[in-house]
C-alpha cells in the first residue's frame, strides 16, 4: 500500500480515534493498552483501497462483514496469543497495518514450542485463512519482546484495520 493511503485511512479515522483512551482491561483479556472501533461507511478513496483487500483476501462468493474493526495499540501496548472466535468472523480475515512495524507471532494451539514469527511492516497486509485462523495462536509481541531475525523492531503506536467474513451458522 501506498503513503498516499496509508495517510488517507489515518485521516479518516483519527479524528474518532482521537476522542478515545486507551483501555487497558479488554473484555476476553487478549489486547492492553488498545482502542477500537468498527466503521461501516468510509470516504470514496478508502473504500476503494478496502475493496482492493477484500478482492485479495477473500474469494468472490464469500460475505465480508459490513463493518471494517480497527484497532489502536498504543506503544507499550500489545496482543496476547488467542484464536478469534468463530462467533465473530468466518474462515478469513485480512489486516492492513499501519504506522508502525511489529512482530506478530503464530503458534501451534496445540503445541506452542511450534511457532513462527512474521515481521508486519507499515503498510503490509496480512491475512489469515482456514489453519491459520483456527489452529494456530496470533499476537504482537510486546517492545520488549520485539525481535526477528535475531535483530530488535522498534516499536511505536500501531494501527490495524482488519476486515473479516460473516461467520458461517452452525
Amino acid at each position: 500500500m501506498s503513503l498516499s493511503k496509508e495517510k488517507s485511512l489515518l485521516t479518516e479515522i483519527e479524528p474518532y480515534l482521537s476522542r478515545l483512551r486507551y483501555e487497558h482491561n479488554h473484555w476476553d483479556n487478549a489486547i492492553h493498552a488498545y482502542k477500537e472501533t468498527e466503521r461501516k461507511h468510509w470516504n470514496e478513496f478508502n473504500k476503494n483501497t478496502l475493496n482492493r483487500v477484500k478482492s485479495v483476501a477473500f474469494e468472490s462468493t464469500e460475505i465480508p462483514l459490513p463493518y471494517v474493526h480497527v484497532l489502536d495499540i498504543e506503544k507499550v501496548g500489545y496482543i496476547k496469543p488467542h484464536v478469534d472466535s468463530v462467533r465473530f468472523c468466518g474462515r478469513t480475515i485480512a489486516g492492513l497495518s499501519l504506522l508502525s512495524p511489529c512482530v506478530m507471532r503464530l503458534a501451534l494451539e496445540k503445541d506452542k514450542t511450534k511457532y513462527g514469527d512474521l515481521l508486519l511492516l507499515p503498510r503490509s497486509l496480512y491475512i489469515m485463512r482456514d489453519r491459520s485462523r483456527f489452529e494456530f495462536t496470533h499476537e504482537v509481541l510486546p517492545e520488549d519482546k520485539s525481535i526477528f531475525k535475531g535483530k530488535c523492531v522498534p516499536r511505536d503506536r500501531r494501527i490495524s484495520i482488519i476486515q473479516r467474513l460473516i461467520p458461517k451458522q452452525a
